[in-house]
This record gives structure tokens, sequence and C-alpha cells, in this order.
């Protein structure tokens, strides 16, 4: 999935612009979930400015999954998206691969932001402009899901960037029928911090729709990520029913989980048996959403460390992905 600025500037090295499925939708009144409607809600993310990326109809055929959360869309300067902030939404590597994937049967939700680059959410001075941003990606691919990455000192912990991208979220709603929005963001071991906290309740204030909020689970100081990760999303879970109202089932339908398979940059390790583990609790609560960082590191590298192009552990190539396509 998306990852954190530590490891994003370790593992992106020489990358020149270094820098999330379907899910399920938000009801009218945001509180109910229509599971019948959810589809490709397991996503690995897909890197494809880093790390050695995969042809994604081999992680595909060898996995069964379906969906990729495709890394990442950022400026180009001033309020213009492109992939990286330098590869073109026509004709370039990005869109290349997302007519591969659907091609093969599967679809991308393309994520906007991350820790590191140069991001929308800043550079687009307002909601409107910024929602004009997001349209071109969703009108260059006709696309049924998007998701923010919000992250840093200069999304995430910026109250008037949190506001204008929920906002533009809103208009985005607004203007696309059936489309789902996805916020992915930091988390404390027990929950949202204050940061997660007034998102969520914010995206309720504003009324601004948004169907899964998604947890990064990971380099957060854990020493068991399994415990930490249900701990994590349970306060997610009471969060979201606090700020909406929602019951628990209702709750767990809006969260998500985009963990990190293999090693952190804080050393802290998800084995397979582990993704497994959440995976299935992650079914067993219905929760919206299922992701990891990333397809790139999904091949097995016993004591290679954190690099951008396999895991650090030993595992077969693409487990996580095949892990991933059950939820």
């Amino acid at each position: 999935m998306s990852v954190t600025g530590k490891l994003r500037a370790v593992l992106a090295g020489g990358a020149a612009a270094l820098l999330a499925a379907a899910v399920l939708p938000a009801a009218a009144a945001e509180s109910g979930v229509d599971r019948s409607a959810a589809a490709g809600r397991g996503a690995p993310y897909l890197y494809l400015g880093w790390g050695n990326p995969p042809d994604p109809a081999t992680v595909m055929n060898a996995s069964g999954v379906k969906w990729f959360t495709l890394a990442f869309v950022l400026s180009s300067g001033g309020c213009n998206p492109a992939w990286d902030g330098t590869r073109p939404l026509a004709g370039g590597a990005d869109a290349d691969a997302i007519n591969k994937i659907r091609g093969a049967g599967g679809d991308v939700v393309p994520s906007f932001g991350g820790w590191s680059g140069n991001k929308l959410g800043p550079n687009c001075s307002t909601p409107e402009a910024l929602a004009g941003a997001y349209q071109q990606v969703i009108d260059a691919y006709q696309l049924k899901a998007i998701d923010i990455d919000i992250e840093n000192t200069d999304e995430f912990e910026n109250e008037a960037v949190q506001d204008r991208i929920l906002n533009a979220l809103k208009i985005v709603k607004q203007k696309n029928s059936g489309i789902q929005t996805i916020v992915t963001f930091g988390t404390t071991t027990s929950g949202p911090n204050s940061w997660g906290n007034r998102l969520v309740d914010r995206a309720k204030e504003l009324r601004a729709g948004i169907d899964v909020f998604t947890l990064m689970p990971f380099d957060f100081g854990s020493k068991d990520i399994y415990g930490d990760t249900v701990r994590a999303v349970t306060g997610l879970k009471d969060k979201l029913k606090s700020a909406f109202g929602w019951s628990d089932a209702e709750a767990f339908g809006h969260a998500g989980i985009s963990g990190m398979n293999g090693l952190s940059d804080q050393q802290e390790m998800t084995t397979v048996e582990t993704w497994t583990k959440i995976r299935d609790w992650a079914n067993s609560n219905g929760l919206g959403r299922l992701a990891f960082w990333s397809a790139n590191r999904d091949r097995g590298c016993p004591g290679g460390g954190v690099t951008s192009q396999c895991s650090g552990i030993d595992q077969p190539d693409w487990a996580f992905s095949k892990v991933t396509a059950g939820f």
C-alpha cells in the first residue's frame, strides 16, 4: 500500500519524483453499507515509478488478484495531475498498465498523494480546482474509485488542506454517480491520532460522503502487527461510530486496512501467515478495503532488508497478493 515517508525516502532512491478497488458505497445519509455493490475491495498498491515494477498480468495470473491501487498521482506544476508528477495520464506506462489490467478482467484505483513529492492538495488553491484535477484522472480512465493517500505535514497535518481535500471529494461524489472515494492515512496502535480523528470529524461535518477510511497500520511502533492492526482498526471503528452514529457493522464496513508486506522500515515484520490472519479478521468483520504496500515488494528475499523490489523475508512470489485476492 502507500508507505510512510521514511520508507519512501529509503526505497525510492534515485526516483526523479518520489513522492491504495472499488469499495463499499456510502448511503445517501452516510450510514448504510451495501455489500452487494462491493467489487475489487482487495487491491495491492502497484507503483510503476519505483521498485522494478512487475507485469500486473503476471501478478494477476499467479495470485488471482483483480484490482490494483495504482500509485501515485501528483502535481506536474500547479494544479495539473500527472503520474509521479512527470508521466502523462495518456499514452504512457501507467495507461498501458491500466489497459493490461482491464484486459485481464481487473481494474484500478489511482492513488493521489503519498508522503513525498509535489502534491495536488497544497497546489490546488480551492476545493473546486482540486476536484477538477481529480476529475481529469477520473475522465482519463473512466474510474469507479479513487484513493487519496493523505500524509505528512503538507496534507494530513494541515487543517486547510484536509478540508480542501474533503470538500473536493464531496464535489467529485456530486459529479460522478457511483464513484467510490477512499481516504488513507496513518495510525497509532490504538487507532487514529488527533489528525486522523479530525479528518473523520470533518468528513462528517462537511458531508463529504467518504466511502472508506483506510488506516496504514505499520511504522507505528508495533511489536505485534496482527494485534496492533486489530486494535487500531477497532479504534477507527469506534471513532466512526461516534462521529456518524453507525452500528459496529456499518462502521467496520466503512473502515479499511492498508498494510505493509514483509519488513517495514521500523523492522516490523508482517509474514504471509500474519497477513492471512489480518485478511481473515477483515473478512469476518466486514471491512470495506484491504490493500498493502506493495505488489512491487511481493517477492521473497530473506535477509534482504527493506528494499523496493522484495519484502525482505522468505516468501513465495506474489503470496501477499494471493492472500489479498481472498478478501
